[in-house]
C-alpha cells in the first residue's frame, strides 16, 4: 500500500511539472503503456494461472495458432504456418514456420513443443494448469504416474518443423485451444542451462535470461514497478509488429490506476472501479469501454472446513446472495448468474440458482446451525482493496439472512493465489475467465486433482458425465450431458456463482488495432498508436 501511494504521488508530481505526458511521449516512441492489475507470480507460463501473467506472456511467447485482433473464432497462423487433421479430429499435424526462432536467434523446432509438453505433464513440475493438456492421448495417465514412458503420450516431432498430436477424443476446437499459454513452447536450451527440466521457479524466466518466441522480448523487470518488453527482431512476423515496446504496470489499486490514466500515464487500464463508471460516462465517454467478457464471479468454498463440508451449508450461503442487488450496486454492467457457465453458442445451462433466504435458513438448521448458532467464525479471502465492497455486501447478506458473521481477509495477488492452491483459506471471492469458447473451459476445472479446482470437492457422477460428453459427436447430446453435469455442480455448490463478467476499463482514442473480444486476448503485434 505504501508503494502504491508512493507511485500515485510520483505520477501526480510528474504530471504537474511536465508539459508532455508520458502517454504523449510514448505515442511518439511507439511504446504502449498498460495497467496490468498485479505483479505476475512468474513469467514461466507453465507455473501460473492468472490473467495478469497472461497479458505479458502473450507478448513474449506465441502458440501454434495466433489470436485475431477482431474475431474470437478466427485462427490465424502463429508458430505453425498450417495444420491438418484426420476425419474424426483426433490426430492433428502442425507445420511450423520455417523462419521461427527464439528471441536469442536459436531456431524454434517441433522438439521444443515436445519438450514443453513433456515438462508440463511431468508430475515433478506440479504445473497448476496441467489439465489443459489432458486432451492429448495418455497425457493424464502420464501426469498421474499411471504410465512412466513419455513416448506413449500422443505428441511427437516427426521432423524439426512437423509436430504430430494425437488426442484422446475428438476436439474440433484444438486450434483455438493452442492459443492458450499452457500450449506455448518453452526454450529447452535456456531451461536446461539453469537447472533440470522439472525444477520449479528457476532463473530461466528472469530478466536477462528468459527467451521467448513471441513478437516482443523482455527488456526490463522492476519488481512492483514495471515490466517492459521491446520488439523481438527474431520473430517470424516482425515486419507486422507495429509497436516498439510495451510497459506493463502492476497497479493493484484500480483507483490509483484510474488516476494514472487521467494524468496521462497509461494508454489503458486493467479495470475501472464500478463506482466511477457513471462519472466517466458523463465526463470521459470517449475513454470508457464496456464490453462482454466470457467469465463468472463466484465465491469459492474450502469444502474441507467443518461446516463448509456440508452441501446444505454451502447452498444456504448461495441462496442468500441477492445477485440482482449485487450487480446493481456493486458491479455495474455485470449480469446476475442463473448458472455457472455463461451462454456460449448453443450452450445454456439450466437456471438453478435463486435467491431464497427462507429455504436457506431451513437448510442451515437441518445442517445443525439454526440461525447460524455454533457456526465457525470464518473469513472470505480477497486479492485487492477494490474487492472489499463486494465482500462487505456478501458479509451483510449472510449476517442478515443466516445470522453468520464472516470476516474479510485481504492478501496480495501472489499470496491470494497460493492460499487457494494450498487450501489455506475458508472462502474466497474469485472469478474465472474462459480460456477458449467452449463450456469445457468452465466445467473441466472442477474435476478431481485439477490445479484450478482449489475447493477440495470432487464428484464421480459429475466427472462421468463430462467424460461421456467428450465422446459425443452430436453437439446436442454433448451439451445435454454437460448441462446434467453442471446441475450436479450447482446442487453440491463447492462454489456460489454471483455474476457474469463484463469488461469495464479505460482506453485512449489514439490506440488503433484494439477491438472488443470476448476472451480479451488482444494480439499485441496488431496494436499501434496514432502519434500526436
Amino acid at each position: 500500500m505504501i508503494r502504491l501511494l508512493h507511485l500515485s504521488l510520483l505520477i501526480l508530481a510528474f504530471s504537474a511539472c511536465q508539459k508532455e505526458t508520458l502517454v504523449e511521449k510514448a505515442n511518439r516512441d511507439g511504446i504502449f503503456l498498460s495497467g496490468n492489475g498485479a505483479e505476475p507470480k512468474s513469467l514461466d507460463h507453465q507455473m501460473v494461472t492468472g490473467v495478469p501473467e497472461s497479458k505479458i506472456i502473450g507478448a513474449l511467447f506465441e502458440g501454434l495458432v495466433a489470436d485475431h485482433p477482431s474475431d474470437d473464432a478466427a485462427t490465424p497462423p502463429g508458430a505453425a504456418v498450417s495444420w491438418t487433421h484426420n476425419e474424426d479430429m483426433t490426430e492433428w499435424t502442425f507445420k511450423l514456420q520455417p523462419e521461427g526462432k527464439w528471441s536469442d536467434g536459436v531456431p524454434l523446432t517441433a522438439h521444443d513443443f515436445v519438450f514443453s509438453y513433456h515438462r508440463m505433464l511431468s508430475p515433478a513440475l506440479a504445473a497448476p494448469y496441467v489439465e489443459m493438456l489432458y486432451f492429448i492421448d495418455q497425457a493424464a495417465e502420464y501426469n498421474r504416474e499411471e504410465i512412466t514412458d513419455f513416448e506413449k503420450v500422443g505428441v511427437k516431432a516427426l521432423d524439426d518443423l512437423t509436430l504430430f498430436i494425437k488426442l484422446k477424443e475428438p476436439v474440433p476446437f484444438l486450434p483455438s485451444l493452442t492459443r492458450h499459454y499452457t500450449w506455448f513452447p518453452v526454450p529447452r536450451h535456456t531451461i536446461l542451462e539453469f537447472g533440470e527440466m522439472t525444477d520449479r521457479f528457476t532463473d530461466w524466466s528472469e530478466a536477462g535470461n528468459i527467451v521467448g518466441n513471441g513478437p516482443f522480448r523482455l527488456a526490463k523487470w522492476r519488481f512492483h514497478d514495471l515490466i517492459e518488453v521491446e520488439r523481438n527482431p527474431y520473430y517470424w512476423d516482425v515486419d507486422q509488429v507495429q509497436l516498439n515496446g510495451i510497459r506493463f504496470y502492476p497497479i493493484e489499486n484500480p483507483y490509483t490506476e484510474t488516476r494514472a490514466y487521467r494524468a496521462g500515464q497509461l494508454h489503458t487500464t486493467y479495470t475501472l472501479p464500478p463506482d466511477l463508471i457513471k462519472e466517466v460516462r458523463t465526463h470521459e465517454k470517449e475513454s470508457l469501454r464496456q464490453e462482454p467478457y466470457v467469465g463468472t464471479t463466484f465465491v469459492r468454498f474450502n469444502t474441507t472446513r467443518p461446516g463448509l463440508d456440508d452441501p446444505r451449508v454451502r447452498q444456504a450461503f448461495s441462496l442468500t446472495i441477492n445477485r440482482a442487488d449485487y450487480c446493481k450496486y456493486i458491479t455495474e454492467g455485470y449480469l446476475p448468474t442463473t448458472s455457472f457457465t455463461p451462454k456460449m453458442g448453443d450452450y445454456l445451462a439450466d437456471p438453478v440458482l435463486e435467491f431464497n433466504p427462507e429455504k436457506a435458513r431451513k437448510l442451515l438448521a437441518d445442517a445443525g446451525y439454526p440461525r447460524g448458532k455454533d457456526f465457525p467464525r470464518y473469513s472470505i479471502l480477497i486479492s485487492k482493496a477494490s474487492a472489499r465492497a463486494g465482500a462487505e455486501a456478501l458479509q451483510a447478506m449472510w449476517r442478515k439472512h443466516l445470522g453468520i458473521l464472516i470476516d474479510i481477509e485481504n492478501k496480495d495477488w501472489g499470496s491470494y493465489v497460493t492460499a487457494q492452491q494450498t487450501l489455506d483459506f475458508d472462502m474466497a471471492a474469485a472469478g474465472w475467465i474462459g480460456d477458449y469458447l467452449d463450456p469445457t473451459t468452465f466445467l473441466n476445472m472442477w474435476t478431481r486433482g485439477n490445479g484450478n479446482n482449489n475447493t477440495g470437492w470432487s464428484n464421480e457422477n459429475y466427472e462421468k458425465l463430462l467424460s461421456q460428453a467428450a465422446l459425443q459427436a452430436d453437439p446436442v447430446d454433448r451439451f445435454r450431458l454437460m448441462k446434467e453435469a453442471e446441475t450436479i455442480l450447482l446442487q453440491e455448490q463447492p462454489i456460489a456463482p454471483i455474476s457474469w463478467f463484463a469488461r469495464n476499463y479505460l482506453l485512449r482514442p489514439e490506440v488503433e488495432g484494439w477491438h472488443p473480444l470476448l476472451l480479451d486476448n488482444h494480439p499485441w503485434k496488431a496494436i499501434s498508436l496514432e502519434a500526436n
